[in-house]
């Protein structure tokens, strides 16, 4: 019997690590058709029944571009060949607004999460992503490029969810030796045929000007190596992120409880922070308690929002409320005052 390919080996072996000991009973390959879900696809049509496992996939077709339903129906067609079961293909229409690749991204998944409701018995199957080393690093630079903290930097998870619906990625694991060269290897050694996405190769997307020209480029000066250190730098940022949010959320979720729930529904609802609290804290563990509470009431703070309510901790000169996206913040006396901002400001 001929030595198993090395490419072919190292996605297994990731599917195999990130499925196993896991509860579903189900998973739904998400299949694009590209060469990295192609792979997972393969991997894990071999790997999940030796787990007691059902696996199938859907491919989602967004339909922004000629030939998309065709395509679509060859990703489908190969699925099913390497014995995935079911496999469906779901059209989805791209909503406008907020970007293409963000609102591509929001119809994706939202179509995966209700494939993965319906295929799930009792409760939903889980959905593997074939992202891979090489997304986390363009997502590293993008992060960086954008001036983003730890959470950003993170990157994306191994894993996740969407709509309440668990997302599994499995090449994306630290311990995963898996690159997007391996996956392209990983198919032409089982003759399986990847759709090369024109959206992928297209430069008006700053996604693609990382991947085809800044990852390249530092290649050639750094070496090839970096990206995998830019994803190392990601999963460290994410230990680090995912501390410093268990620390502020218990300071949250105390101050939420005190003022009657985690949804702060009723208009004239406030949430009461002490000034101490926060004083107490360091900059990281302030900023995320001041964003958690004006989370709860729909508000959602950028860098410079933040600090602008913590400037009336750190920096009291007797200023005006605070409108930030959502939230009136007030200060009164030792105390900030969270409250739903309703209507525009007025000095």
């Amino acid at each position: 019997m001929p030595p198993l390919d090395p490419a072919v080996a190292a996605t297994r072996r990731a599917v195999r690590r990130a499925l196993r000991g896991r509860g579903e009973r189900r998973v739904i390959v998400a299949l694009s058709g590209g060469a990295d879900s192609l792979a997972l696809a393969a991997a894990t049509a071999f790997e999940a029944p030796r787990l007691g496992i059902v696996a199938g996939a859907v491919v989602v077709d967004h339909g922004l571009q000629q030939g998309s339903d065709s395509a679509a129906a060859a990703a489908a067609a190969q699925a099913r060949k390497l014995g995935l079961d079911p496999v469906e293909v779901r059209s989805v229409v791209v909503e406008s607004g907020g970007g293409p690749e963000s609102a591509a991204r929001t119809a994706r998944y939202a179509a995966l999460a209700s494939a993965a409701a319906a295929a799930g018995e009792g409760s939903p199957a889980l959905i593997l992503t074939g992202h891979t080393r090489d997304d986390q690093a363009e997502q590293v630079l993008l992060a960086l490029a954008r001036g983003s903290g730890t959470r950003s930097i993170a990157g994306i998870p191994a894993i996740g969810s969407a709509e309440g619906v668990p997302v599994l990625r499995p090449f994306l694991d630290e311990a995963s030796e898996v690159t997007r060269a391996v996956t392209v290897a990983a198919c032409a050694a089982q003759s399986l045929e990847p759709w090369s996405d024109p959206h992928n190769r297209d430069a008006v997307y700053a996604r693609v000007r990382v991947r085809e020209r800044i990852l390249p480029l530092i290649d050639r000066e750094l070496g090839p190596e970096v990206r995998g250190a830019l994803a190392r730098s990601a999963d460290l940022a994410r230990e680090d992120a995912d501390a410093l949010d268990a620390i502020a959320s218990v300071t949250v979720d105390r101050l939420l409880a005190a003022a009657g729930g985690h949804a702060v529904e009723a208009p004239e609802m406030t949430v009461r922070v002490p000034v101490q609290v926060l004083l107490a804290e360091p900059a990281a563990i302030r900023n995320r308690i001041i964003r958690g509470v004006s989370a709860a009431f729909g508000g959602y703070l950028g860098r410079e929002h933040t600090r602008a309510v913590a400037a009336l901790v750190t920096d009291w000169r007797g200023q005006k409320p605070v409108f930030v996206p959502g939230v009136r913040v007030t200060r009164r006396a030792e105390e900030l005052v969270f409250a739903r901002q309703i209507g525009s400001p007025r000095d």
